[in-house]
């Protein structure tokens, strides 16, 4: 055999380079235009927003003033409205504000509903 490497069958053991392992994809459904992502984390943004900011702005008003004045001064959480407003008008975000309003809407409505049958419950068979 000849070991000339112009030779096509030569014998010649050169190491050839293993292409580099290809990095790991990030999936694709977690980034963040993804419809489904979205859309339930604007629902369940909605659903601690209807939960949680008033409860803190309550609570605020507790600490800062007395009672009376933190009750008259507790309507003023409407003005966070602003902010599912705001996510809706914006071209970029109006898909998640949109699924924002749907969760408080939806939260807003189990709460009355479940308040509505427990307080006419308690009503006709408590009293």
């Amino acid at each position: 055999m000849s070991t000339d490497p112009d030779h096509p069958s030569s014998t010649v053991n050169e190491a050839t380079p293993e292409p580099a392992p290809a990095p790991e994809r990030v999936p694709d459904w977690w980034h963040r235009d993804h419809p489904t992502f979205t859309s339930l984390t604007g629902f369940f943004t909605g659903l601690a927003f209807v939960i949680v900011v008033p409860g803190l702005f309550a609570a605020i008003l507790g600490w800062i003033f007395d009672y009376h004045t933190a009750e008259d001064l507790f309507p003023l959480v409407l003005v966070t409205l602003v902010v599912p407003i705001g996510l809706v008008i914006a071209p970029r975000t109006r898909r998640f504000g949109r699924y924002m309003l749907i969760g408080m809407a939806v939260t807003a409505l189990v709460v009355g509903g479940v308040s509505a049958v427990v307080l006419w419950y308690m009503v006709t068979y408590q009293s």
